[in-house]
């Protein structure tokens, strides 16, 4: 499983090709909010256990269990293991109570429609001088040559694009038992 840290949406896209998951049913799950500050319990980029880490996003894959209708998470960043059952996954990594500013939000895509569609140059992490932030993947960026990258109209929230959009509560209910993606 190809795993790079700080490329979510990198490492999603590769584990959507996975043999592990790739004859399940999948979707892509953006994780954001206006305030690009949405706060994680049980990742391991956080400062310490047990405390939050505010992601600007975060990206994971949902898929079916095979022979069930059980949705897990598969979060190549968590703590919490791999896969997890998606309401185990949902309630630990966000809690309630957070202010407003911290709560998720969530864009669910089609993972065959994301792959076809992604496309990313990078350039969300690289300073204004063109360093990276973090260490780049060792394989070549997503998307077609040409392709203008869309990166950034997966993760805003607040405009139509691919998918739905769903509060905490929202996400829930779509990941409950016995109901399948």
């Amino acid at each position: 499983m190809l795993y790079q840290p700080f490329y979510c949406e990198e490492n999603v896209f590769h584990l959507a090709h996975d043999p592990l998951v790739a004859s399940r049913r999948r979707e892509v799950v953006f994780i954001s909010n206006a305030s690009r500050t949405c706060a994680m319990w049980h990742q391991r980029a956080a400062a310490r256990p047990g405390w939050p880490i505010l992601w600007d996003y975060h990206v994971v894959l949902l898929a079916v269990a095979p022979g069930s209708h059980l949705v897990q998470v598969w979060d190549l960043d968590t703590t919490l293991g791999l896969p997890v059952p998606a309401g185990h996954y949902l309630r630990r990594s966000f809690q309630a109570g957070v202010d407003a500013e911290f709560e998720p939000r969530f864009r669910v895509v089609d993972a065959d429609v994301f792959v076809r569609t992604f496309s990313s140059d990078r350039a969300h992490m690289r300073t204004p001088g063109g360093r990276y932030r973090k260490r780049p993947p060792p394989w070549p960026v997503i998307g077609a040559p040409g392709a203008t990258p869309n990166l950034a109209r997966f993760t805003d929230l607040s405009t139509p694009f691919l998918g739905e959009v769903l509060d905490l509560r929202g996400m829930l209910a779509r990941t409950a038992e016995p109901r399948p993606l």
